[in-house]
C-alpha cells in the first residue's frame, strides 16, 4: 500500500466509530500481557462486531453546543463478553443521544482472555471504570456536568454496566485522585444481570469467570445481590420473549432496586426477542423516547453549564 493511502486508511479508521477516538489508557494497559494485536471487525447477519479486543478505546460523540444539556452517557455494547456489537449497540445509539443533547462515549472494551490478560475476569470492569474516570476527569474539556454522567449497557454490556454501577466502591484501577467511579444513573437494555444458574446467560458467565466458578464468585458477579441504597437510579428495558437473556434478569434487578428504595423504571415489551438495539420492530413504541422522558423527569437533561 502506498504511504499516502496508508495514512488515509488510518485516519478513516480513527474516525470510523466516532467524532474522535482515543486510547483508554495513557501508557501501559493495566492487567495486560505482551501479545499480538489480533483485533478484527466483521459483519454477521448485518451486525458489525469487533472481536479479540486487547487495546481498549473510547470514541467521543459530542452534541452541538446549541443543543448540549451537559449530560453524558458512556455506552458499553453487548456481545456475550466475546465481541463488542459496536454499531447498533454503540455508534448508532451515540448519535441518537447527541440528537437529545447528550454527550456520548462508546467504550470498546477488552475481551476476557488468558492470552492477553493476567486476570481475565476484571479486564472489562477495569475498562468500564477507567471510562467513567476519564469522562469525569475531562468533563470541563468536553463541556459535561461531572454530576450527570450515566452509563448504558446492552446484553453482556448491561452486565458490565451493572457491575460498574454496583461495584464502584471496589476499584480495580488506579485512582490516585479518588475521583468518584459511581455513575449518576444507569440505562440497561436487555441486560445480563445475574450469574445464578436459574436465569444466567451461561455463555457470558463462562467467558468472564470460567466454567466452574465458586458460588462466592457467582454471587459477586450477580449484580442484583450487590444493590444498595446508593446504587444509581436505573432505567431497564427487556422483552418478554427474550430467549437469550431471560427477562427475569431485568425483573430481579428492578425488584432489588425497589427493595432498597433506589429510583427505577422498568419496561418489558410483549415481544422483541434479544438484541433489537434502538428499534424493537414488534411495536410502535420507542424505548429511547421513554428513556428520554425518564432522564428529563429526573433532571439530567436540564441545560446548565458544566462545572
Amino acid at each position: 500500500m502506498k504511504p499516502y493511502l496508508l495514512i488515509l486508511f488510518m485516519s478513516m479508521t480513527l474516525y470510523a466509530f466516532g467524532q474522535k477516538t482515543i486510547s483508554l489508557y495513557e501508557g501501559q494497559i493495566p492487567n495486560s500481557k505482551p501479545s499480538a494485536d489480533k483485533e478484527k471487525t466483521s459483519i454477521h447477519d448485518g451486525i458489525t462486531v469487533v472481536d479479540q479486543i486487547s487495546k481498549p478505546t473510547l470514541s467521543i460523540y459530542l452534541p452541538s453546543e446549541k443543543s448540549a444539556t451537559g449530560a453524558a452517557v458512556i455506552i458499553y455494547p453487548g456481545g456475550g463478553y466475546w465481541v463488542n456489537a459496536i454499531a447498533h449497540e454503540g455508534v448508532d445509539v451515540a448519535k441518537k443521544l447527541n440528537n437529545m443533547g447528550i454527550a456520548a462515549f462508546v467504550l470498546k472494551y477488552r475481551i476476557p482472555s488468558d492470552e492477553t490478560m493476567e486476570n481475565r475476569e476484571i479486564g472489562p470492569l477495569q475498562d468500564a471504570q477507567q471510562a467513567i474516570l476519564t469522562v469525569r476527569q475531562r468533563a470541563q474539556e468536553w463541556k459535561i456536568d461531572p454530576k450527570r454522567i450515566g452509563i448504558m449497557g446492552f446484553s453482556a454490556g448491561g452486565h458490565l454496566a451493572s457491575t460498574a454501577g454496583t461495584h464502584y466502591t471496589s476499584p480495580v484501577i488506579d485512582n490516585p485522585t479518588k475521583t468518584s467511579l459511581r455513575p449518576d444513573f444507569m440505562i440497561l437494555v436487555y441486560p445480563v444481570i445475574s450469574f445464578q444458574d436459574s436465569i444466567c446467560h451461561k455463555g457470558s458467565r463462562e467467558q468472564l469467570i470460567g466454567k466452574t466458578p465458586s458460588q462466592e464468585k457467582i454471587n459477586w458477579y450477580s449484580n442484583e445481590l450487590q444493590v444498595t441504597p446508593d446504587t444509581p437510579p436505573t432505567f431497564l428495558v427487556h422483552a418478554s420473549d427474550d430467549d437469550v437473556v431471560k427477562p427475569e434478569n431485568s425483573i430481579v434487578f428492578y425488584e432489588h432496586l425497589i427493595r432498597h428504595k433506589v429510583p427505577a423504571e422498568l419496561h418489558v415489551y410483549q415481544n422483541g426477542g434479544h438484541g433489537f438495539g434502538l428499534v424493537n420492530k414488534t411495536t410502535d413504541d420507542v424505548w429511547l423516547d421513554r428513556c428520554k422522558a425518564w432522564l428529563s423527569a429526573n433532571g439530567w437533561l436540564k441545560q446548565v453549564s458544566a462545572k
